[in-house]
């Protein structure tokens, strides 16, 4: 009977120490919840929604026609429908839509019975977007191909029996096949593993600094080591800063090595400039050791740390695109993915990586990069306590 007190009242003690650590408990049950989910709905889903913009040439029922069978298809969402073939282009290219429908002006016109090209310009850095993009525009083309091939017979006054009586010059295959569609992948055939490679070193980076972090600060301050640190005459701000720098370096010069590996290894090309992709490394390491440091500044643990940064950095993983299009997620997990760092720094590293951008074509992921640093550090060394 006495053995059976003991054991309970130890079982007591464990839960009560459970209940007075509030992110243990916290993450306890939410984060099984959060990955079922992300794993049920978030993980390579039907691609739905892929923004995309439609250019009009021409005015008539068939352009009516066609704009409502794109709209009607759930794979794409009609952002805008234009009348320049240019500006749809520059749309792709800086990353508004992920195709440009154009249709050529001649497109009403059921006199003209030559072939009416029809353009699709592809962003194809998204690999996948791209692969389900390409054969869905094919097959709906394809059907409205045969509709206005049929048009023009009727408009020729054609029937099945008359044909023998075609006029000359009348390409008659041409009008059943009256639609060429011209696919332009604007960035070459990237692979899937081209689209996967910069996003695995943001992820990379996130976990090396963020869980390092952890173990700079709070692990030290579990151990002892960091109080033994602050009986000496050092200010915070010189231990956290050698921290941070010490941090920096390393986990930049994992990812320098890691795009080393990609280039030697999988035969990855880098279509931007390799300093900016060095300094979005840079970039996304001090975002992510802030964020390491706003965690462990308030825990007395490193259990406590690992249990608060687990329901965030795993389901950043998975929402973040880096391993499969945000369009492929339900619209709740979309919008979450804009409030997280990582979807940032794998944009930003795609573009440079994949359509050689500039500056000036990620400075919203730099800004917002920038952003989340400032956001991070000043909770972090504000909410610092050398004392727990």
């Amino acid at each position: 009977m006495s053995e059976t007190k003991k054991i309970m009242w130890m079982i007591k003690k464990d839960l009560l120490v459970l209940w007075r650590h509030k992110p243990r408990l916290i993450s306890l049950f939410l984060f099984p919840i959060i990955m079922i989910t992300l794993f049920g709905y978030g993980m390579g889903g039907t691609l739905n929604n892929v923004p995309v913009v439609v250019v009009e040439q021409s005015q008539g029922p068939i352009t009516d026609a066609t704009l409502t069978a794109i709209k009607g298809n759930s794979l794409y969402n009609v952002k805008d429908i234009i009348t320049d073939p240019d500006k749809g282009k520059q749309m792709v290219q800086s990353g508004q839509v992920k195709a440009a429908i154009i249709l050529p002006s001649n497109y009403d016109n059921l006199n003209d019975t030559s072939q009416k090209s029809i353009v699709v310009d592809v962003d194809s850095s998204d690999q996948l977007a791209a692969s389900v993009i390409i054969p869905a525009t094919q097959g709906l083309f394809n059907q409205i191909s045969n509709q206005i091939g049929i048009q023009e017979l009727q408009t020729l006054n054609f029937t099945s029996t008359s044909v023998a009586s075609t006029p000359q010059g009348t390409n008659f295959q041409n009008i059943l096949n009256s639609i060429n569609l011209q696919i332009n992948k604007l960035y070459g055939n990237i692979t899937y593993l081209d689209f996967l490679v910069p996003a695995i070193i943001g992820m990379t980076i996130l976990f090396g600094c963020v869980f390092g972090m952890g173990e700079i600060i709070a692990g030290e301050r579990e151990r002892g080591e960091l109080a033994r640190l602050f009986m000496t005459p050092t200010s915070v701000s010189t231990v956290v800063g050698g921290k941070i720098i010490s941090k920096l370096v390393q986990e930049t010069g994992r990812g320098i090595i890691l795009i080393v590996a990609a280039v030697l290894l999988f035969g990855i090309i880098i279509n931007g400039s390799i300093m900016l992709t060095v300094l979005l490394l840079i970039l996304g390491a001090l975002c992510f050791i802030g964020f390491g440091i706003m965690i462990s500044a308030r825990v007395s643990s490193q259990e406590d740390f690992m249990q608060s940064v687990m329901p965030i950095t795993m389901p950043m993983m998975f929402v973040s695109g880096v391993f499969y299009p945000i369009e492929t997620m339900p619209w709740i997990f979309q919008k979450i993915a804009y409030i997280l760092p990582l979807t940032y720094v794998n944009d930003a590293l795609r573009a440079v990586m994949l359509k050689g951008a500039g500056v000036g074509d990620i400075w919203i992921d730099i800004v917002v990069l920038l952003g989340f640093t400032a956001l991070f550090f000043a909770l972090g060394v504000t909410q610092f306590n050398r004392d727990v």
